[in-house]
């Protein structure tokens, strides 16, 4: 099986091809080791930070901003998405502040101050 990918990890954007035969995996065409390891995360684990709105109960109309602290498999994104939509938190609310302490092994944290 072959892929190509545009690498993300840098400014230079390398064109990489990825080869799987069997359980090898060749990486052609990045210009540095992180590109060839993106590569072969991207195809066996991909992986994406989450960034969402929850509702601030006690505000009315109010939604903070958040994010997962580490990324998250990209299979699981839309159910931690449903799982947001039943979250409700109260203000005041730092930046930082943890609003789910555990999601998929991550944490879930305020990327906006709420007063």
């Amino acid at each position: 099986m072959k892929k190509e990918m545009i690498c993300i990890i840098c400014p230079h954007g390398c064109q990489i091809e990825l080869t799987q035969e069997g359980n090898a995996l060749s990486v052609k065409g990045n210009a540095c080791p992180r590109g060839a390891e993106y590569a072969k995360s991207e195809l066996l684990d991909p992986r994406r930070t989450l960034t969402a709105t929850v509702r601030v109960s006690n505000r009315k109309d109010t939604m903070v901003s958040v994010k997962t602290e580490h990324p998250i498999p990209k299979s699981q994104m839309m159910n931690i998405m449903k799982r947001l939509r039943d979250v409700h938190v109260n203000a005041p609310i730092a930046i930082g502040d943890i609003l789910l302490p555990d999601v998929w092994g991550t944490k879930v944290i305020a990327t906006q101050r709420v007063d």
